[in-house]
């Protein structure tokens, strides 16, 4: 049995298929991975022996340029994404029993189901894309709602029309030359009724977040047992445990004075610091032997080790800084990034920074929330109660699926 998996966008849009790949290889099923072309995202498939097939542009081509992407940007990249899926997916769904999709709006793997006339899913990370009568929808590019607008199942009808925007002509021209007919809601037909929700019930709880039928699985998590290198294993044996600062992706437009506000704001608390290079290239204000600097690294063995995990927000690295039951200080950008911060201040297993940009003193000031005795305790036990099984649940219930079984509402 063969399932194809595919997605566009960030590590953390990419790491969560490698779990779930491994998860259906316990099982005896066989997974095929699309995703963008990154050299980073290669070699993360082949630690987990999934091989990639390269979908699109590389992400770091489209959001490490010298300024953020823009609306501009988006609309030259959305119908390119659609193109690709169909030419892509529709080679690489050979011989597969079904097709899986998650990340950036991936408008056109549903439509390459449909005409192989295969079982389709649509995963997804949080709930905050959902429509839902509870809150509004986030930023996406296009004409904005109205700011005297409050109704908010205006605002997502408003929403799914900004999708159309990006996605309907480039979408339903492919599907015409396929012979299938066309789609007036993009939105909806992307995220079907009934969506997988791969997010930690205790991060994540979703009762009446959004008015779709979701099937909770909890998060896939790929399993991480390579060694940290010894010159950090050196590091973390001396003095007391330091605090990890990391951006990923998200670095790649930070302040240029990031690196000098965080290494303040950790010396200021009095603690060592671990800084990883990120997409922005990272590197030590000075010659001091209170800071060590990583790249790729084992963060699940890592997180363990440190005192505080300071990051962007990402689901993946919420998850994992939360497994490993380290306090977080999550400085949010973008998209989901204020949810997870929020969620982190409301568990008490951390602290939200105010604001987007840290200074010293704002980031020394979260990272006094998060060193209390209060947070550390609060942060492991809510380390045991996050699951670790739901790759496992996913892929049993994606060969339920394939066997015409429909998904239960999965209690994780």
């Amino acid at each position: 049995m063969r399932v194809l998996l595919t997605t566009w966008g960030s590590r953390g849009d990419v790491e969560p298929l490698a779990g779930l790949a491994v998860g259906l290889r316990e099982l005896g099923a066989e997974a095929r991975v699309c995703a963008p072309p990154d050299k980073e995202f290669a070699a993360l498939l082949a630690r987990a022996g999934v091989p990639l097939v390269p979908l699109g542009p590389a992400v770091r081509s489209v959001v490490a340029g010298t300024k953020p992407p823009t609306a501009e940007d988006a609309f030259r990249l959305a119908p390119q994404l659609v193109a690709a899926r169909f030419e892509t997916l529709m080679a690489a769904a050979e011989g597969c029993d079904a097709l899986l999709a998650t990340g950036l709006m991936p408008a056109g793997a549903r439509d390459v189901a449909e005409k192989l006339g295969l079982p389709y899913v649509l995963a997804c990370f949080h709930t905050l894309g959902l429509p839902s009568r509870r809150f509004p929808p986030g930023r996406r590019p296009g004409t904005p709602s109205p700011r005297s607008e409050t109704d908010n199942r205006v605002l997502w009808e408003q929403d799914a029309q900004r999708v159309n925007a990006l996605y309907g002509d480039a979408l339903n021209s492919h599907r015409a030359a396929l012979g299938l007919p066309p789609v007036d809601n993009v939105r909806d037909h992307v995220l079907t009724g009934r969506p997988w929700l791969a997010a930690d019930p205790t991060l994540c709880p979703s009762q009446g977040m959004t008015d779709l039928d979701l099937v909770r699985t909890g998060a896939w998590i790929l399993p991480d047992d390579r060694p940290l290198p010894e010159e950090l294993e050196a590091f973390l044996d001396v003095g007391q445990p330091p605090v990890y600062v990391g951006f990923g992706s998200m670095a790649a437009h930070a302040p240029d004075d990031i690196a000098r506000a965080v290494t303040e704001a950790v010396r200021a608390r009095g603690r060592r610091l671990v800084l990883a290079r990120g997409w922005a290239d990272l590197a030590p204000i000075d010659d001091s032997d209170d800071c060590f600097v990583v790249g790729e690294v084992n963060q699940q063995a890592l997180f363990r080790r440190v005192a505080a995990v300071v990051h962007h927000g990402g689901a993946g690295t919420t998850t994992t800084a939360a497994l490993s039951g380290a306090p977080q200080v999550v400085v949010p950008r973008i998209a989901d990034q204020p949810y997870w911060a929020r969620r982190v201040a409301e568990l008490g297993i951390g602290a939200a920074h105010e604001g987007t940009t840290p200074t010293p003193g704002s980031l020394s000031s979260a990272l006094a929330t998060a060193l209390s005795p209060q947070a550390r305790t609060r942060a492991r036990s809510v380390a045991g109660a996050i699951r670790t099984d739901g790759a496992r649940v996913a892929a049993k219930l994606l060969l339920d699926t394939i066997a015409g079984k429909e998904p239960p509402h999965v209690s994780v």
